[in-house]
């Protein structure tokens, strides 16, 4: 957004710490995020000054004219048909065929099927919608309380926007001005170490509770004519990787592409015909209707917290109460996880991270390390009260009461709290294969 020199910037008071609070109360009573956000960045112009008002349409429009932006209803729409098509069961299939002989096997098998429709959608809410409507059933048939095992697909459903292509991702990278492929690139280690403390919790959980005892052996036959049979399952994550990492294809392009194959193999197959199509873009699109207003008034919002110096008034604020590094860390750990618990994480990305990379900064903590940590610590929300949205798209897939599903799924927040920690100290997890 233009910013004429003739606006300078107000001092950090009322006139800002008081529609911020008013935003809060907004979210309390449940006010559409859009909204607030928007109310709140219209009264921070109006009571400062700093800008006229009329560049808030203009901000708006650029915010939303983002080439990057267009690979949000593609991820999206390719999830949508990967489910449609059945080539989302064909995946888990290849998942159950690698992990099926452990001792836990189903239960493993179905987070490396989140972790597979992960690498497509980029959408933790159609990841733990299109697993938990083919595996909560089996895994309470195999001796999994209904309870947990609506607990560990919500948990693993959390990789959606921890691995790569994900949607957070493309939002935080476009916001702080930092190359998606880079970020898909750094975030492949840390998607994966999430997904294995899922699958190492679910893992010590069965042996302590004897829910399931894996009845076969790994059958190298078996797995081979499963994969085969998968083969074009296999083909969409391997396109929109193989295209983004070998430089053919932004991760923009590689979402148009996914998408086009997709439908593509589902009209060869005969499994996805052209009058589906209308449907499979109308719930593509309500996804998108729910992020995009999000993002819309959030970016105005980011950039008049800027421009009256919010983000140097946080790190004045925190280094006179500490100057130590790890109690920064800490403390950024918990405004990421407190804000998962109320605000959904699109908002939270466009927000908090033009706020909070300035501190990061000032602890000498790389702009990507700093993007992978918040995303980890953001992605814990997704399965905690009161907002939780996975443990609330299990609850109405199930019936299933959302708490009952948040308790079962205490160990697994303790395990993605575990690996955020890691994270955070241990940079090199984060920046080896892109520095």
């Amino acid at each position: 957004m233009y910013i004429p020199e003739a606006f300078g910037s107000a001092e950090l008071g009322w006139q800002v710490l008081g529609p911020i609070i008013l935003m809060l109360i907004m979210f309390a009573l449940a006010v559409p995020v859009w909204v607030s956000l928007g109310i709140t960045a219209l009264l921070i112009l109006v009571l400062t000054g700093t800008l006229p008002i009329e560049l808030v349409g203009e901000s708006v429009f650029h915010g939303l004219d983002a080439f990057a932006l267009i690979a949000i209803p593609l991820f999206v729409l390719t999830g949508d048909v990967l489910v449609r098509t059945g080539l989302s069961v064909k995946l888990l299939r290849i998942a159950e065929a690698t992990m099926g002989s452990t001792r836990s096997g189903l239960g493993t098998s179905t987070v490396l099927g989140c972790g597979f429709f992960a690498c497509v959608s980029g959408s933790d809410a159609a990841g733990a919608a299109a697993v938990g409507r083919i595996t909560i059933r089996r895994l309470i048939e195999r001796g999994y309380p209904p309870g947990y095992a609506c607990a560990l697909v919500a948990s693993g459903a959390c990789t959606g926007i921890l691995i790569p292509p994900s949607i957070a991702y493309i939002i935080i990278g476009m916001v702080l001005g930092i190359s998606t492929s880079t970020l898909f690139l750094a975030a492949i280690v840390p998607g994966v170490l999430i997904m294995m403390s899922t699958m190492i919790t679910n893992a010590i959980l069965n042996r302590l509770n004897g829910y399931e005892h894996a009845g076969q052996r790994f059958n190298f036959r078996h797995w081979l004519a499963t994969v085969w049979d998968g083969r074009y399952a296999l083909l969409v994550p391997a396109i929109i990787f193989g295209g983004i990492y070998s430089g053919i294809f932004t991760p923009t392009e590689a979402a148009a592409v996914a998408v086009v194959t997709t439908i593509a193999i589902g009209l060869f197959q005969g499994t996805f015909r052209l009058r589906d199509f209308p449907g499979t873009l109308e719930g593509s699109a309500k996804v998108c209707g729910v992020i995009v207003p999000i993002i819309a008034v959030a970016l105005p919002l980011a950039q008049v917290f800027a421009i009256n110096d919010v983000p140097q008034s946080l790190i004045a604020t925190v280094t006179a109460i500490t100057e130590n590094p790890v109690l920064i860390i800490l403390m950024m750990l918990g405004i990421f996880i407190l804000a998962g618990l109320v605000m959904e994480s699109t908002p939270n990305i466009v927000i908090l991270a033009p706020i909070m990379l300035p501190l990061a900064q000032e602890i000498g903590m790389h702009p990507i390390h700093f993007c992978i940590f918040m995303i980890t610590s953001l992605g814990i929300g997704f399965i905690t009260p009161p907002l939780g949205l996975n443990l609330f798209v299990i609850s109405g897939i199930t019936g299933q009461p959302v708490l009952s599903i948040a308790a079962k799924a205490f160990p697994f927040v303790l395990a993605m709290l575990a690996v955020a920690l890691v994270l955070a100290f241990v940079p090199s997890l984060s920046l080896f294969l892109v520095t």
